[in-house]
């Protein structure tokens, strides 16, 4: 069938390019990378309280006359400062409490292995693979993996008897503490809180708008409003964390909501001028009345940080305005109006889902929904959590996924380094397998960026230190000043650029090591040259076994519809024949389902570092992963309800709706695959939810939970369809095929 909420798109959709944009050029795009600096990852507050953080056990340690002992402290400090940030108090903590505990234990494992070269050459290769496995779980996970191992290998470098390591780990994980403690005491900040104020202003224009008669000669309704909301969830960049995701969600769902408004203004008014006695154009009048209050409350949650009480009232006398509409109209003769009344029902029962996935994200995001979100997240079985560590890390263990083989170069680059700096041994040669770990990601511009701008800003702190040296006074006072200064230069401004992160921890390194009483000149030079010869490596490493996004994002998204779809068709099976837990089939399609997602996911990172990548592709592209999201927490769901519901005959009208939602996943594929699919094929899924929540006894707990869940699954879908078909035309445009789709 034809959408009508087709013609909204076009009324809202920027004019066709004449002809697509010339790409600015590879080396062109490369150097613009090399050289980006991104202010929006400056934060003074957080680099402060860190630098704080280094800061204080320097100057206890020489107050003790414990100067080796503060240098321990302050690098355990400094390396849990790379898992500070601005998220809330509690999941901030512990992120901050795990990484204190790993980095203890890693230099606890590295000082007893330093004296056996196998031991440690075994250990740094698996502690390595487990790093590069950390990337499915995301970027603070990844991170994490990094640090720690770094760590290991620092401490690999210089053994210590067992009651030393002890002691070290001890005071390692001291300076953890402290940074941990610094960070939940001092400056709260809101990190998210420029995008819940640019989608509460969105959503209370668009309210604002949905109780004013539409005018032909103006803009369509919160046009700038828009813009300035997209603008600033693009700044999400490619965070993947569960607030990220869920604010790109709300982004994409009030982008539909604006459609369905103007779609039902313009449907209203053609209501008006055909017979403005007719009882519909009362009705619709009043639906968009309430629409509005769905849009100030959904607007207002965001703002106070509190849920909307009254929301779900609201968005019920919606649904029975809808009902009331159909009920009038349903059997009217075959005239121009009727077929208006029935367009406006098309888009009354999609604004109706659209307003109810809104109400749930705003609620979701306020510091109650997100406490009872992860309870009930915590209360799932551990292969039932969207978010579950183990669940992730065991789905992508094969080949097949982009984070196992980025594990399995690490790990073998890592070693290989090891075995280098233990067989041909010389001065400081650790630095050259930490170089391979901080240079080696799973993106080519990264790595290749990150090995270019470690070598070089290595050289440049190197010869900055230099100059420092030699002429200022070698005093404590003046070291551990430099110290403090360099430590607020890296966490401060060294997020935005990696180049000024290379040259401020170069400085910061010999700083550090001359505080023991070992001299910078020996370290200087010996680190330049194992940095460089690391450099190398990592970039050898990643040419040997690339991996290219640009051609594969499109099969990675068709990947992940498949096997979504090949786990909603086990759920649904599952369903139908009564069965009220896990099977072996279910299994194996929720463990593809959530590689291909992590796969997607490593992905799009890599696509956002490659040259040429537009932030409008990643915002696109963003906004269909978190689609995509939502429509696999609906299945979740229902995985989680076959455990805890009674088994009850499945409805008729659910087969229908399984097979639509299979067939849209399915066409959405094939379109990605380049077949040329027609909007005309896709099935009416809204439609086949409305008939589903009709039939059976709602009162039964598994068919409310089905009837709830659907609502979700048809949101989540109708959005991705848009998003894909969108997808779609964009890659045809950029190879110049214009041909209909």
């Amino acid at each position: 069938m034809a959408f009508p909420s087709q013609d909204a798109a076009t009324l809202l959709a920027p004019p066709p390019s004449a002809a697509p944009v010339a790409h600015e050029g590879a080396a062109r795009a490369f150097w613009r990378v090399l050289t980006r600096f991104d202010s929006s990852k400056l934060s003074p507050y957080l680099a402060l309280r860190n630098s704080i953080g280094v800061l204080l056990p320097l100057v206890a340690g020489f107050a003790l006359d414990m100067p080796r002992g503060g240098v321990v402290v302050a690098s355990g400090a400094l390396n849990v400062a790379y898992s500070d940030g601005s998220d809330p108090y509690a999941r901030r903590a512990k992120r901050m409490l795990s990484s204190s505990v790993l980095c203890a234990l890693a230099v606890l494992l590295g000082a007893l292995s330093g004296s056996h070269n196998a031991a440690a050459v075994i250990i740094a290769t698996l502690w390595a693979f487990a790093a590069g496995m950390f990337v499915a779980a995301g970027t603070t996970a990844a991170d994490l993996g990094v640090i720690s191992l770094v760590t290991l290998l620092i401490y690999a470098a210089q053994p210590l008897t067992t009651h030393q390591a002890l002691i070290s780990s001890a005071l390692a994980l001291g300076g953890g503490l402290l940074q941990t403690a610094l960070s939940v005491a001092l400056w709260p900040m809101k990190r998210y809180e420029p995008v819940r104020r640019a989608l509460a202003t969105f959503l209370l224009e668009l309210a604002r708008a949905a109780g004013q008669p539409l005018s032909a000669t103006s803009a369509p309704p919160a046009t700038s409003h828009s813009a300035q909301a997209q603008e600033t969830v693009s700044g999400l960049g490619s965070e993947t964390d569960i607030e990220a995701v869920r604010y790109r969600a709300l982004f994409s769902q009030t982008e539909r909501i604006r459609l369905s408004l103007l779609m039902l203004s313009r449907l209203h008014l053609r209501m008006k001028r055909e017979n403005l006695a007719h009882s519909g154009v009362q009705i619709l009048g009043d639906y968009l009345k309430k629409a509005a209050q769905a849009l100030q409350a959904i607007g207002n949650c965001l703002i106070s940080g509190t849920p909307a009480e009254a929301g779900k009232e609201i968005v019920a006398a919606c649904e029975a305005y809808t009902l009331l509409l159909r009920q009038e109209t349903e059997s009217m003769p075959p005239t121009f109006l009727a077929a208006v009344a029935k367009d406006a029902r098309f888009q009354m029962d999609a604004l109706n889902g659209q307003l109810r996935a809104a109400l749930e994200l705003a609620a979701n995001a306020t510091p109650t929904g997100q406490v009872e979100f992860a309870k009930q997240e915590a209360q799932q079985p551990w292969w039932l959590r969207f978010s579950g560590l183990m669940a992730t890390l065991r789905a992508n263990l094969n080949l097949q996924s982009s984070v196992f083989r980025h594990a399995v170069r690490l790990a073998t680059m890592v070693a290989l380094g090891n075995i280098l700096e233990r067989f041909f041994y010389w001065h400081r040669s650790y630095w050259l397998p930490m170089t391979i770990v901080l240079v080696l990601k799973p993106e080519f511009t990264t790595t290749f960026t990150r090995g270019l701008l470690r070598i070089g800003g290595t050289i440049v702190g190197l010869f900055l230190a230099t100059a420092l040296v030699r002429f200022l006074p070698e005093t404590v006072t003046i070291h551990i000043a430099l110290l403090f200064a360099f430590t607020l230069l890296l966490r401060w401004v060294g997020p935005a650029n990696y180049g000024i992160f290379a040259v401020a921890i170069s400085a910061l390194v010999v700083f550090l090591i001359a505080i023991t009483g070992v001299s910078p000149k020996e370290v200087i030079w010996a680190r330049g040259i194992n940095t460089a010869a690391g450099g190398a490596l990592a970039l050898l490493g990643y040419w040997i076994w690339p991996t290219w996004e640009r051609t594969q994002v499109s099969e990675r998204i068709a990947e992940m519809l498949d096997a979504y779809g090949e786990y909603f068709h086990s759920l649904a099976e599952s369903y139908v024949r009564k069965e009220g837990g896990s099977t072996g089939e279910l299994d194996r399609a929720r463990l593809n389902a959530r590689m291909a997602r992590t796969n997607l996911e490593a992905s799009i990172n890599r696509l956002g570092a490659e040259p040429g990548t537009t932030a409008e592709q990643m915002s696109q592209l963003n906004a269909l992963l978190a689609s995509s999201h939502r429509f696999v927490h609906a299945l979740m769901a229902l995985d989680a309800g076959w455990l805890h519901t009674a088994a009850v005959p499945a409805r008729t009208a659910f087969h229908r709706f399984a097979a639509d939602v299979e067939k849209t996943l399915t066409l959405l594929a094939a379109a990605l695959r380049g077949a040329h699919v027609q909007l005309s094929e896709f099935p009416d899924l809204r439609e086949d939810h409305h008939v589903l929540v009709r039939s059976g006894d709602q009162k039964i707990e598994r068919y409310a939970l089905v009837n709830v869940e659907a609502d979700r699954i048809v949101n989540s879908v109708n959005t991705l369809r848009e998003q894909v078909m969108q997808h779609v035309h964009a890659e045809r445009a950029a190879r110049g095929d214009y041909s209909s789709s």
